[in-house]
Parts: C-alpha cells; sequence; structure tokens
C-alpha cells in the first residue's frame, strides 16, 4: 500500500512537473504572438497611417466602424494586417479597430459540452463492448484558441473519441463497469495535456452508458443468477444442519423427563385444534405401541 501510494505521487508531481513547463511553454508563445505587431514594417505602417487619416477624414462616420462590442463571456482577437496586436483578447465591453487593416474574431469563453458518439471498443480481455460519454470544457486562452489551430472545437472531439478508445483498450471488462471514475479521471488527464497547446481547459469527463451484446447479457444474467442459486442451497444446508442440532438437544432434554413428552403431545394438539377444527388427532403413546408388538 506504501509502495502504490508512493508511486501515485511522484506520479503526480510528474505531471504537475509537465503541466508547469507547458504553462511556462505557453505564456511564451502567448507572449510572441501578442507582440508580432511590431513586426510589420515600414510599408506596414504606412498602410496603418493611411488607415488612420481615413479615419480622420471621414469622422463622424468612421467611428460606427472602429468601435466593436463583446459581450461579457466573449473575447476578440484583432489581427492588424494579418497579425495578433498586442495586448492579446479583448473584451468584454467596448475595443477599437482601424478600417481597411483591421479584423477580428469572437471567442466564446464559456464552458462547452459535448457527447462523445458510442465507441465500439474491444477490451483488454475481448470483449466488444459500446461505450459513450460527455466532455466539458472551455476556452483558457483565446489567443491560443485561434492561432495555434483551426477548428478547437472539432479538434477536441475527435480528440475524445481517440483517448475514449485508447484508455478502455487497456482495460478489462470488470475493470470498465466498475471504475468508470477512474477512467473518466484518466481521460480528463490525458485530454487536458493533449489540449493545452490549443488553450483549450478539460474541465469534466463523464463515462454515460457501457451497452454490452445481448449474448454476453444473458450469459452474465446466467450466471448471476446460478451463483444466488448456489447461496440460497449453501444457506438452506445451513438452516438444515441447525435445525438437527437444535432437535438433538430437544431429544436429549425429553429423553430425560418422559412427562415432557406427553406434555408435547398435548401442546401439538392444542395448536392442530386451533388451525383446523374438523381434525381430531388421538396421540398413542410409543410404549403402548411396543407393548402389543411384544405379545404378537
Amino acid at each position: 500500500m506504501e509502495e502504490d501510494g508512493k508511486e501515485t505521487h511522484s506520479r503526480e508531481s510528474k505531471r504537475r512537473e509537465r503541466q508547469a513547463g507547458s504553462r511556462s511553454l505557453l505564456a511564451d508563445s502567448d507572449t510572441a504572438l501578442e507582440s508580432s505587431d511590431t513586426d510589420n514594417g515600414l510599408c506596414g505602417w504606412i498602410i496603418v497611417g493611411l488607415s488612420i487619416l481615413l479615419m480622420l477624414a471621414t469622422l463622424p462616420l468612421s467611428i460606427w466602424m472602429c468601435i466593436k462590442i463583446v459581450k461579457e463571456y466573449e473575447r476578440a482577437i484583432i489581427f492588424r494586417l494579418g497579425r495578433i496586436v498586442r495586448g492579446g483578447a479583448k473584451g468584454p465591453g467596448l475595443f477599437f479597430i482601424l478600417p481597411c487593416t483591421d479584423s477580428f474574431i469572437n471567442v466564446d469563453m464559456r464552458t462547452i459540452t459535448f457527447d462523445i458518439p458510442p465507441q465500439e471498443v474491444l477490451t483488454k480481455d475481448s470483449v466488444t463492448v459500446s461505450v459513450d460519454g460527455v466532455v466539458y470544457y472551455r476556452v483558457q486562452n483565446a489567443t491560443l484558441a485561434v492561432a495555434n489551430i483551426t477548428n478547437a472545437d472539432a479538434a477536441t472531439r475527435l480528440l475524445a473519441q481517440t483517448t475514449l478508445r485508447n484508455v478502455l483498450g487497456t482495460k478489462n471488462l470488470a475493470e470498465i463497469l466498475s471504475d468508470r471514475n477512474e477512467i473518466a479521471h484518466s481521460m480528463q488527464s490525458t485530454l487536458d495535456d493533449a489540449t493545452d497547446d490549443w488553450g483549450i481547459k478539460v474541465e469534466r469527463v463523464e463515462i454515460k452508458d457501457v451497452k454490452l451484446p445481448q449474448q454476453l447479457q444473458r450469459a452474465m444474467a446466467a450466471e448471476a443468477e446460478a451463483s444466488r442459486e448456489a447461496r440460497a442451497k449453501v444457506i438452506a444446508a445451513e438452516g438444515e444442519v441447525n435445525a438437527s442440532r437444535a432437535l438433538k438437544e430437544a431429544s436429549l432434554v425429553i429423553a430425560e423427563s418422559p412427562s415432557g413428552l406427553q406434555l408435547r403431545y398435548l401442546q401439538t394438539l392444542n395448536t392442530i385444534a386451533a388451525e383446523k377444527n374438523s381434525t381430531i388427532i388421538f396421540p398413542l403413546p410409543m410404549d403402548m405401541m411396543q407393548a402389543f408388538m411384544k405379545r404378537d
């Protein structure tokens, strides 16, 4: 147990170190992207100056083209002459762009959910199962989500499907049915590490349903029924053993007191008479029957 705890702690520490290194690299990449507008060159600065003059010449009409608004849950990535402007994502609220030279892309920062389609997976013990799930993620860095990947949402969906198949392929059927939380946590860690470069944060992964083939379901049901019947027979046998021991002890007590047997006869007669009034039973002592048998 202590060795397992040490191994788990070492894996967690290594994962934290990898995440810290990844974050530092992402920060450097983000800084490089945000400061890229300083390399426009002389021609670029001339075009930007002409755009500013055009804006000033057409005031106040141009003001409606220069001022944009993004909502509380959105961020805007501004491109000037094809390069991301310094300062990174803008918003929420008002921001300013130059006509003709600037364009922008809105990025939704809210948590997004999607279903993983049912995946036919061959488990470690060669059983085919169909498993589906749900993933919760959000855009953590809007600049990286726009600059580093064409479509972050589609890429995350495809990666989730592949990760589900890879993780389940290393598990047997019993582990898939009993360790859903561990599988979901493993998938979340893998997805989170893989999507760091895209500015994506995977918040949660859940396994929704595990579908087994009909033949396997019938076999498992028959196995469970046979197991229950076996336990029932064992319990009945144990009850018979306990009952026989109790009867043995009762017979020893009655043998010590012959009058006790007569009292037992009378008690049995009283019980039968209370339940079935039309039935009359006359108990005969065994000693009397033995006397008749000796005369014969």
